[in-house]
C-alpha cells in the first residue's frame, strides 16, 4: 500500500508479513551462459549467504568474495563470487546477497535449492522490484521503466525506458503535483479565511497558472504517445487486388524473402506476419490475401482473414499498380476505413511504369527497393512518430491519469473563475490524484500486483 497523505510507501499487515520474508531467486535468463546469478533479499540474507560458502564470520560489505557454494553435506556446488549489499543500500532497500556462478542450468538449480533450504523462499515474478517500491528505492513509473528496459527490442525503446528509468518523467509529475498543492493553499485560504478580504484570483494569479499547467500536462501526453508507440508499435494491413505486389512489398519492407511471391493469382492465401523496425519504432506487418471474388474456399477464408486484419489495423497501406484494374477493391477500401485508421495509398512497380514528372502520388517499386525509405517515412508519419527521442516508454494508464489530470485542472479554472472555491478545491485534489497513481502515491494494493506480476522471476 501507499498511503495517499504522504506519497511514501505505507505498509499493511499483508505487506508487512510479505517483506520480513527473504525471498531467492535466479536473476539471470534460463539456460547455458557464461555467469549466473542467485538473488536473495530480506532480513536473513547475509545469514543465507554465509550459510551458502560456509563461513562463520560477516561478510564484508560490497566486496566480491570468492567461495564455493556448498550442500548440506558440504559437497561443493559452484565456483563462484559472493557479493553483500547492507541495507538500505541496496536494490530493495533490504540485505541483499548476490552469488555469480558458471551459467549451467544444473549448477544454478543447486544453488537456489540450498539457499531455499537455508530458509529463503522462492521469489514472485517482480518481487524484488515491487520491495524497492514499498521501500522508496523508486517510484512506480520508475519500476515499470525497469521492466520496460528488458523487454526494450529496438535501441529507441531501450534509450527512453533508460530515461524513465533515471526519473526524469517522475520529476515532471512531482512538479506539477508541487504546483497543485500551492494552488490548493490558495483556495483553502479563500475558503477558510473569507473575511480577510483577499482577492484571490487576482493574488494567486490562478487563472493563468491553472493554464500553464493545462498545457504542461499537455505537452506530456504528447511525449506519451511517442513512447507509447515506442512500446507498443503499429500495425500495418497490406491490402490491395491480387498481383499489385504485396507480398513483394512485405518482402521488400522486411529486407528478405518471407512471403512468396508468384504472378499466379491467389498466391497469399493466409495472414504472413512479420515485425520491422521503422525509425525505432516497431511495425507488424500483415500480408492479406488480394481482394477479388472467388469460388475457391480456402481462397474465400483468406480474403475474409484479409479483411478482419484489415479492420484492426491501425494503418491500413493500399497497394495499386498501374496494369491491375481495381475499382471494385477500391471502393471496398475506402468505404470499409474505420475511425481512426490511417490509409497510405502506394503505387507499385514503377520500375516498370515510370511515374510522370510531377507526380504527387507515392510511387514505388518493390522488386528493387525504390521509394521504399519514403514509405517508412510515410508509415511513421502516418502512426504519429514525430523525430527525436521519447522521454519514457508510456503506458495507457499514464496517458490516461495524464489527460484525467488536465481535464480537473481546466474544470478547477472554470470553477476559480466563478468564485466556486469548494468546487475549484476538490477538482484541485482530483488532479492531483490522478498524477499520483503514475508514480504510486494512491495507487490500490491490486493495481501494484497488477503491474508487478508481469515482471520476470529474479526481479
Amino acid at each position: 500500500m501507499v498511503s495517499r497523505e504522504t506519497g511514501t510507501p505505507e505498509a499493511t499487515g499483508a505487506a508487512t508479513g510479505a517483506r520480513g520474508e527473504t525471498i531467492a531467486a535466479v536473476a539471470t535468463p534460463p539456460g547455458r551462459g557464461a555467469i549466473a546469478i542467485v538473488r536473495i533479499s530480506g532480513n536473513s540474507a547475509a545469514a543465507i549467504g554465509a550459510a551458502l560458502i560456509g563461513r562463520r564470520d560477516l561478510l564484508p560489505a560490497r566486496r566480491a568474495v570468492r567461495a564455493w557454494a556448498r550442500a548440506a553435506d558440504g559437497a561443493l556446488l559452484d565456483d563462484g563470487l559472493l557479493l553483500y549489499f547492507p541495507a538500505p543500500h541496496s536494490f530493495t532497500g533490504e540485505e541483499v546477497v548476490e552469488f555469480h556462478g558458471h551459467g549451467g542450468p544444473a549448477a544454478m538449480r543447486g544453488v537456489l535449492e540450498r539457499v531455499l533450504e537455508l530458509g529463503a523462499r522462492l521469489a514472485r515474478p517482480g518481487e524484488f522490484t515491487e520491495r524497492a517500491f514499498l521501500n522508496g528505492k523508486l517510484d512506480l513509473a520508475q519500476a515499470e521503466a525497469i521492466a520496460d528496459l528488458i523487454e526494450a527490442e529496438t535501441t529507441a525503446a531501450a534509450r527512453a525506458a533508460a530515461r524513465g528509468l533515471s526519473g526524469e518523467f517522475s520529476r515532471a509529475v512531482a512538479a506539477m503535483s508541487a504546483s497543485l498543492t500551492e494552488l490548493r493553499v490558495w483556495v483553502e485560504a479563500a475558503i477558510d479565511f473569507p473575511e480577510e478580504g483577499i482577492d484571490f484570483v487576482e493574488a494567486g494569479d490562478v487563472a493563468e497558472r491553472l493554464a500553464a499547467l493545462a498545457e504542461e500536462l499537455q505537452r506530456w501526453q504528447i511525449a506519451g504517445r511517442q513512447g507509447l508507440l515506442l512500446r507498443e508499435g503499429v500495425r500495418v494491413a497490406i491490402v490491395g487486388a491480387p498481383n499489385v505486389g504485396k507480398s513483394s512489398l512485405l518482402n521488400a519492407l522486411v529486407g528478405e524473402e518471407r512471403a512468396i511471391v508468384s504472378e499466379w493469382p491467389g498466391t497469399t492465401r493466409d495472414l504472413v506476419r512479420e515485425r520491422v523496425e521503422v525509425e525505432g519504432m516497431p511495425v507488424w506487418l500483415l500480408d492479406t490475401a488480394g481482394l477479388r471474388p472467388s469460388t475457391d474456399r480456402v481462397e474465400q477464408i483468406g480474403v475474409e482473414r484479409a479483411r478482419a486484419a484489415r479492420a484492426d489495423a491501425e494503418i491500413v497501406l493500399w497497394v495499386r499498380a498501374p496494369d491491375v484494374a481495381d475499382e471494385a477493391v477500391a471502393a471496398e477500401i475506402l468505404s470499409s476505413l474505420q475511425e481512426g485508421q490511417r490509409l497510405i495509398e502506394v503505387w507499385n512497380k514503377a520500375d516498370r511504369f515510370p511515374p510522370p514528372p510531377g507526380e504527387e502520388r507515392l510511387w514505388i517499386a518493390a522488386q528493387t527497393g525504390q521509394g521504399i525509405a519514403q514509405l517508412k517515412a510515410a508509415i511513421a508519419e502516418a502512426a504519429g512518430r514525430t523525430p527525436g527521442e521519447a522521454v519514457w516508454l508510456a503506458r495507457k494508464r499514464h496517458l490516461l491519469a495524464l489527460a484525467e489530470a488536465e481535464e480537473a485542472a481546466r474544470q478547477a479554472s472554470t470553477w476559480g473563475k466563478a468564485g466556486a472555491w469548494e468546487l475549484m478545491a476538490e477538482e484541485l485534489r482530483a488532479a492531483d490524484a490522478a498524477l499520483g497513481t503514475i508514480v504510486g502515491r494512491t495507487d490500490p494494493e491490486t493495481l501494484l500486483a497488477e503491474i508487478f506480476s508481469r515482471f520476470c522471476i529474479g526481479k
